[in-house]
């Protein structure tokens, strides 16, 4: 990865409404856990284990500034980032173009959410941001049941007023063993145009593997009347500067739930990737990618290898005093 560039990734945060379970129209919208409102040749970087440590330091990121007092906000001791590309989905098994085509996992994307899950289960996460698409929700759901704090996933519903009423919770200490999922477009799969549906072979053979192989994996060049990974980059690290970013500024632990290519453009920004090279970078599925988030700089930790795996929880302190903590509450 080319972490060694010293580009600065400059953050602007805009007036956001808060999301969540508590009513509050003064606030905005609604309230919950510093939630955030949401708008409408390969590399494996899935098969670098803890076990193996491969980090690297990311330059430092900008911090926000506060709207109010014009100052930088004081920066928490560190946050965990988690990235999991969706478990595979029907359309993956049939070799289709998917696309934006809201299609559930198989069983095998089914097994690969858990398993996920069960590499993650030591580790903390207050908020849960997915795609609008069903294979990356069932995949935060199926992830976060395996996780041992056995906080519960509830998607933040702010689609209208009435549906954010009807699926209000009341009671405060529900609230405390809930975790918000919040669904944003921006982070849906690059957007294939009229690809989608088709079989990947038989498209191959009608355009010419050269060409198909361009609507791929160009940067900049999309399919007809599609996204190119430029333009799915553009929204996608737009909603994690904006939305992401403040979440682990004030120390919340965050997990993304997404696609092979808003993942990608996420990964490239973090890891200041050039065109050239995140269009080799592939990303298994089902497969979690750790960060440590800790003075404005993102810290690569790679894939936690399992729940057993000791290396994870050697990168930080805290981690460690969080798995112990995990401990003694199931004695």
């Amino acid at each position: 990865m080319a972490a060694s560039t010293s580009q600065h990734a400059l953050v602007s945060v805009k007036p956001r409404c808060a999301a969540g379970f508590g009513h509050d129209r003064r606030a905005c919208n609604v309230r919950f856990v510093s939630a955030t409102n949401c708008c409408p040749s390969s590399r494996k970087l899935g098969l670098v284990y803890a076990s193996k440590p491969q980090s690297s330091v990311i330059e430092p990121t900008q911090l926000p500034s506060s709207p109010e007092s014009g100052s930088t906000p004081k920066k928490a001791g560190e946050s965990a980032l988690i990235l999991i590309r969706h478990g595979e989905s029907l359309w993956n098994e049939k070799n289709l173009f998917t696309g934006c085509v809201d299609v559930p996992l198989t069983p095998k994307g089914v097994n690969e959410a858990i398993e996920a899950g069960k590499r993650i289960c030591n580790i903390p996460v207050d908020v849960i941001y997915t795609s609008s698409l069903i294979r990356a929700q069932m995949t935060a759901m199926l992830a976060m049941m395996q996780h041992r704090r056995k906080k519960v996933p509830i998607i933040v519903h702010n689609e209208s007023e009435r549906a954010h009423q009807w699926s209000e919770v009341y009671s405060e200490e529900t609230k405390k063993q809930s975790i918000p999922v919040i669904t944003a477009w921006q982070l849906n799969e690059r957007m294939y145009g009229e690809l989608q549906g088709l079989n990947k072979q038989e498209t191959a053979d009608r355009f010419g593997k050269d060409q198909v192989h361009e609507w791929r994996r160009s940067y900049d060049i999309p399919p007809p009347n599609g996204e190119s990974l430029e333009m799915c980059a553009e929204r996608a690290v737009s909603y994690f500067k904006d939305q992401i970013i403040p979440q682990l500024v004030a120390g919340k632990h965050v997990m993304i739930a997404a696609h092979g290519n808003s993942l990608r453009s996420i990964i490239m920004h973090l890891d200041k990737l050039t065109s050239q090279e995140v269009i080799s970078l592939e990303l298994s599925t089902g497969i979690p990618m750790l960060y440590i988030f800790k003075e404005g700089k993102f810290i690569r930790r790679g894939s936690p290898a399992g729940p057993s795996e000791a290396g994870v929880y050697a990168y930080t302190k805290n981690l460690a005093k969080y798995r112990q903590k995990l401990d003694g509450m199931v004695q």
